[in-house]
């Protein structure tokens, strides 16, 4: 029985064409990409407030910043509030 393709075997095929991946590989990006894009809001909130607040950013900058790149999210996050963003970081 042979195994079954990847579901992603089109999209596989695609970058061992055309850069310089080879098929496992492309597959470790496309498995990163689909990770980083399914990410819930409250999952990417926290992890960039981290990321962020790593860098010595202050909250305020931070919750702005986040703020505007929720808008640009392949699925666009609604609009949050400061005090949302908080609640989804500190509970």
């Amino acid at each position: 029985m042979p195994a079954s393709p990847h579901p992603h075997e089109d999209l596989l095929a695609h970058l061992t064409r055309t850069t310089a991946l080879g098929p496992g590989e492309a597959s470790r990006v496309v498995a990163e990409v689909l990770a980083y894009f399914s990410e819930t809001t409250e999952e990417y909130v926290r992890r960039r407030h981290g990321e962020l607040q790593a860098r010595g950013l202050t909250n305020d900058r931070i919750f702005a910043r986040v703020g505007a790149e929720l808008t640009a999210r392949r699925v666009a996050a609604p609009q949050l509030s400061v005090r949302q963003l908080r609640r989804m970081v500190y509970g």
